[in-house]
């Protein structure tokens, strides 16, 4: 299964945060699987430290590209054939982050891993 993973869940695994939930920790460990983080990630978690919302060790690019290939994920870039979707999705979420996320999901047919529960309502995307 190939999969994209949004920002917290990220965070969630590589801090071993109690909120992630078993089954996805289960699959993400699943060397079957295949595991992407989103340059989108980076941007919006790197945005958060800037303004003081999250701290790292390190600043955030350099932390998450050794933190993904720490835990062997994949890194997921974004395209123009990606942002061909974004007028295609209902105007459900606000968060230009998530969207782009979901985006990218549909774009490269991967399940989208969140707790989102508003992604959760989009009907194009796959979501664990």
């Amino acid at each position: 299964m190939k999969i994209l993973v949004d920002t917290s869940i990220f965070i969630w695994y590589i801090t071993a945060n109690e909120k992630l939930n078993h089954e996805h920790l289960r699959i993400i460990k699943d060397l079957n699987n295949e595991i992407y983080l989103s340059v989108i990630s980076i941007w919006e978690v790197t945005i958060k430290q800037q303004i003081g919302k999250i701290t790292f060790p390190l600043e955030v690019p350099e932390y998450f590209l050794i933190q993904r290939k720490k835990h062997k994920i994949k890194s997921l870039h974004l395209d123009e054939n990606t942002i061909r979707n974004l007028p295609m999705l209902p105007h459900i979420h606000r968060d230009p982050f998530d969207r782009m996320l979901i985006c990218q999901a549909m774009e490269h047919d991967l399940f989208l891993m969140t707790v989102d529960e508003t992604i959760k309502k989009y009907d194009k995307v796959k979501i664990l």
